[in-house]
């Protein structure tokens, strides 16, 4: 029988319709996941501000890149905006450097750090600035960007009327609140030379709102906020001790402890997307490596490391779930990865074999799937890069160039110390 001509057999038929098609939607929907996770990116070398460093830390809807850079010469840095092509320098508040690591929002606020004219009365440096040395340290302040225009942020006060000397601003949601952290007035009592207590803080229509701490927390830093304000980070006990850190989710203002992959000195949440799902790093056991971790549903599972490494971190994730960040070796040799369904990708594997750099690692990601962070290039430069997928051919192997050695410390430095993406370590 060619056709069906009788009520059952009609739906029969149906049925048998129904079935051919869900069969033919879920073999559409499987080639569409393969090609998905097979599909080339393009990479875009963002260059730098006339030296021979720079990074992407975030990028947001518009596909606009925020980050670091430094100038010629290579003896400070400068937060950038690149857009449309072309990289802006924000300059800074007076001071040398200024910097700028986590995503802006897509009004295309840039938020961040920058050193002021005024010395740092208590002679620390509050900003690491990715190992940009500053003799004699100056002050640093938080700071939002928009428009050509660079504006200071308050930092804590205490009832005296009296702030802090230092602070940085991390991310900007759409709202407009800005997760960040601020010196207090307080001397941290762990120290043996005077130093201020740092605490997480976040900013709306231009005050700033300390956050609550757990019960013997000291110190905190938030790292990130998503349009709900719900946001990340971490907290610990005193500076200048052997401390470690919980990572932290604020919601509503109350404080929770993520909890950790079985280590208990570095545990840090760095992103939270719309949907409420943390990633960032967490120590083992052995408390001497530590893997990117991804929590959700009040769980944190350990996203492991790409073949033959031994740590991993990871730094974004967008509401789509895809996850970015670094694996690394034992060795320290670094690779950029991108986590979805359940598989980390080493993300060069998804470039073409003439892409203009090696990708180290991947510090921002929008929902369209571009990302930024930081590659080599073919002379050892660190340059921010933009990888858009959809648009490169995947093939070829692509080794890693050998950078000098000043490039591995500042690699090593933004895994493992400094206030930077990486580790923002109270000082």
């Amino acid at each position: 029988m060619t056709k069906c001509s009788r009520l059952p057999l009609v739906v029969l038929c149906a049925v048998g319709a129904m079935i051919t098609a869900s069969a033919r939607l879920a073999a559409q929907q499987l080639t569409e996941q393969r090609e998905a996770k097979a599909q080339g990116y393009a990479v875009i070398d963002l260059g730098t501000l006339g030296g021979s460093f720079s990074f992407g830390g975030g990028v947001n809807e518009q596909g606009w890149v925020n980050g670091e850079s430094s100038l010629q010469g290579d003896q400070i840095q400068h937060a950038f905006l690149w857009r449309n092509g072309g990289m802006v320098d924000l300059q800074t508040l007076g001071g040398p450097n200024s910097a700028s690591g986590y995503t802006l929002n897509d009004a295309g606020v840039v938020a961040g750090g920058s050193e002021t004219s005024t010395l740092n009365p208590l002679g620390y440096q509050f900003c690491d600035f990715d190992g940009f040395s500053d003799v004699p340290p100056h002050d640093c302040v938080p700071f939002t960007w928009k428009n050509g225009v660079m504006t200071q942020l308050p930092l804590l006060q205490d009832q005296y009327g009296q702030t802090g000397n230092n602070g940085t601003a991390q991310q900007a949601n759409n709202r407009g609140e800005i997760a960040g952290v601020s010196e207090n007035t307080l001397l941290d009592p762990t120290c043996s030379s005077p130093t201020l207590q740092q605490k997480p803080v976040v900013w709306k229509n231009g005050a700033v709102y300390e956050l609550t701490l757990l019960l013997g927390d000291l110190n905190g830093v938030t790292t990130g906020i998503n349009e709900y304000g719900h946001i990340v980070g971490f907290a610990g006990t005193g500076q200048c001790v052997n401390e470690f850190f919980h990572a932290m989710l604020w919601e509503n203002g109350t404080p929770t402890d993520l909890g950790n992959l079985g280590g208990i000195n570095n545990n840090q949440a760095q992103f939270i997307n719309n949907r409420g799902q943390v990633v960032g790093l967490s120590d083992l056991s052995d408390d001497l490596t530590g893997h990117a971790f991804l929590w959700q549903g009040r769980v944190m599972a350990d996203l492991g490391t790409l073949p033959g490494d031994a740590s991993s971190a990871g730094f974004a994730i967008s509401d789509r779930g895809q996850i970015v960040g670094q694996s690394c070796d034992a060795n320290f040799n670094c690779r950029a990865f991108l986590w979805q369904d359940g598989v980390m990708t080493d993300l060069n594997a998804l470039t073409s074999s003439d892409s203009p750099l090696y990708l180290v690692v991947a510090y921002g990601i929008n929902s369209r799937g571009d990302i930024t962070g930081l590659g080599i290039t073919s002379t050892g430069e660190a340059h921010a890069y933009l990888a858009i997928p959809g648009r490169g051919n995947v093939g070829g192997a692509k080794l890693k160039p050998s950078g000098p050695q000043s490039l591995q410390n500042f690699l090593q430095q933004r895994l493992y110390g400094g206030k930077s993406r990486v580790q923002a370590r109270i000082p």
